[in-house]
């Protein structure tokens, strides 16, 4: 994969892949599990909105699910206009008339920080392709919660399927790098005391930036320790499991 591009064709895909493609002029991607014969399980919600996040915003970026009108449904997946939760949809649904691209994992320090853009890689290492699918297809069956653009989206879906990882505190963002990304954007505009050390606009471009990657990398799931291995049985079978309860699951390798 390239520094600035993770795009690949479709017959370069493998099952258990972890898939994203990008919506409104690169504001956002979604993400889901490729399970081979041109299927992909993903985590949405349906109606036009799919950040949901309960301002203007749901207005300007549309849910990433439907490819194709109410009145036009697809011939494989028919209307998934108003569906919500983890579905399974074609490749060309879920694609949405965007480009293919692959989430990497088990990327090094230097290769995650020379992505300018959050939510394409991690530190952290993927389970085996059939513990990923199998992750996918129980949570199809089963559900994976309430949508939440900052806590619980399509990438923490993804991020879970190919890992096991769950954030067990309650006071963070999500798995999802894209989240990450735009907190470290605001700490590195309001919050860093290092930029009052320059007033050039390439010192403050210099610090800001300096600042937006460390935030990224900390906060990256293959770094951070709040995080626990948790059985996808147990994670249904347990909803409302606290965060004392999850810690007591497999803990994250060092």
């Amino acid at each position: 994969m390239g520094v600035l591009s993770n795009k690949i064709a479709r017959d370069q895909l493998k099952t258990g892949d972890h898939i994203y493609s990008w919506r409104n002029a690169y504001i956002y991607a979604h993400h889901g599990i490729y399970i081979g014969d041109g299927k992909v399980i993903h985590f949405t919600r349906g109606a036009g909105q799919e950040i949901g996040t309960g301002t203007i915003l749901d207005k300007i970026i549309f849910s990433s699910s439907p490819a194709h009108p109410s009145d036009n449904p697809c011939p494989q997946c028919g209307d998934n206009t108003r569906v919500d939760g983890v579905i399974l949809s074609c490749i060309d649904c879920f694609l949405y008339g965007g480009a293919l691209y692959v989430f990497e994992y088990d990327v090094s320090p230097a290769l995650f920080l020379a992505k300018p853009r959050g939510g394409t890689c991690t530190l952290a290492p993927s389970d085996p392709p059939e513990d990923v699918i199998h992750r996918a297809k129980f949570l199809l069956q089963n559900g994976f919660g309430g949508y939440d653009v900052f806590k619980n989206n399509c990438e923490d879906f993804a991020i879970y399927c190919k890992t096991g990882l769950l954030v067990i505190t309650s006071i963070s963002v999500g798995r999802s790098g894209q989240a990450a990304s735009v907190v470290a954007a605001v700490s590195a505009v309001i919050s860093s005391p290092l930029r009052f050390l320059t007033t050039s606009f390439s010192g403050l471009a210099a610090v800001g930036y300096g600042m937006y990657c460390v935030s990224r990398l900390v906060s990256d799931i293959g770094v951070r320790r709040d995080v626990a291995k948790v059985q996808v049985e147990r994670l249904v079978a347990h909803p409302s499991l606290d965060d004392a309860s999850l810690a007591t699951d497999t803990p994250k390798e060092e």
